[in-house]
C-alpha cells in the first residue's frame, strides 16, 4: 500500500543556532559580498516564530506505477510534536503522530501499525530521518547542520552553500533566496548507492509569524525508480489551540521492517 508513502516522504527530513555572525538584510539581488557566515546566520533566524500549526495541506505522490492525491491535516507544537492525519472523501486513511524520541503510525486500510524509533521514516526515504529534520523540511529550512565548513557562491541570484569538502559518498548542497533567506532546493546525493533525494521550494508566504512554504516538491531516486511527493499548503493557522488525538485500534497488526 503506498499511502504511507504519500503521508511520510513529504515530511521525512534540520535547523540548529549557530553562534556568531551577523543577521543580513535580505534583497532581490543577492550580494556577492556576503559571506558563508552571514548567510546561515540569517537563514537560522528565518526560522518561523511560532508555538504551534495547524495547516491544511494536499498532497500528490507520483511513482512509476502509481499517482494518488490525498487531503492531510498538519499540527505541529515547535519542536515537540508532528500530527498528520490523511483523509479521502472525509475518511480517515491513516494517522502519523511523532515526538523527537519516538514514530507512531497506523493505516485503516490494512489495519496495520508501527510504533517505534525513527528506523521506519528512514527506510522508506533511504536516508536517516529524525525529528528536527521532518520539522525543518515543513518549514523551508535546511535539513542538515549548516556550519563553518561550508562555503557559499552566488549562483542564479541564490546563495549556494555547500561543504569545503564533501564527505565520501555524501554530497551536499543548497540553494538560499536572497530576499528571505529560506530554502529554495537542497539536494543530497549518494554516487555510491545511485541514489538522491531533492527538495524544490516555491514561493514563500509572508504571514505574521515568519515565512512559511506555499509548496514544495520532494523528488526521491535510487538507481531506475524515481518517486515525487508535492506538497501544497492550503490553509496555515499559527499559535492556535490544538489537540493530538492518537490512539492506535484494536486488533491492528504491527508492521515488520524487512
Amino acid at each position: 500500500m503506498k499511502i504511507k508513502l504519500s503521508i511520510i516522504l513529504f515530511i521525512s527530513l534540520f535547523i540548529t543556532s549557530c553562534g556568531g555572525g551577523k543577521i543580513a538584510v535580505g534583497s532581490e539581488k543577492a550580494n556577492k559580498n556576503l559571506s558563508s557566515k552571514d548567510i546561515i546566520k540569517s537563514h537560522d533566524e528565518a526560522l518561523p516564530k511560532f508555538s504551534t500549526i495547524a495547516a491544511r495541506i494536499q498532497v500528490k505522490y507520483e511513482s512509476v506505477r502509481d499517482v494518488q492525491s490525498l487531503t492531510v491535516s498538519l499540527r505541529m507544537e515547535k519542536d515537540q510534536k508532528i500530527w498528520i492525519k490523511a483523509s479521502l472523501l472525509g475518511i480517515t486513511l491513516a494517522k502519523l503522530f511523532i515526538t523527537p524520541e519516538s514514530v507512531s503510525y497506523y493505516e485503516t486500510i490494512s489495519n496495520t501499525y508501527f510504533k517505534g524509533d525513527y528506523s521506519l521514516l528512514s527506510k522508506w526515504l533511504g536516508t536517516e530521518i529524525d525529528f528536527e529534520k521532518a520539522q525543518g523540511i515543513l518549514l523551508g529550512q535546511s535539513i542538515f547542520d549548516l556550519d563553518n565548513k561550508y562555503v557559499s557562491d552566488v549562483v542564479a541570484n541564490k546563495y549556494m552553500l555547500q561543504p569545503k569538502m564533501q564527505p565520501h559518498n555524501f554530497i551536499h548542497s543548497l540553494l538560499v533566496n536572497p530576499d528571505n533567506f529560506k530554502i529554495a532546493s537542497e539536494s543530497l546525493s549518494q554516487p555510491t548507492d545511485d541514489r538522491t533525494f531533492t527538495i524544490n521550494y516555491g514561493a514563500y508566504q509572508n504571514l505574521e509569524g515568519g515565512y512559511f512554504p506555499s509548496a514544495f516538491r520532494i523528488i526521491a531516486a535510487q538507481k531506475e525508480k524515481e518517486t515525487q511527493i508535492v506538497v501544497n499548503y492550503k490553509k496555515i493557522d499559527y499559535n492556535v489551540s490544538i489537540r493530538f488525538p492518537f490512539t492506535i485500534p484494536n486488533g491492528y497488526k504491527e508492521m515488520q521492517l524487512n
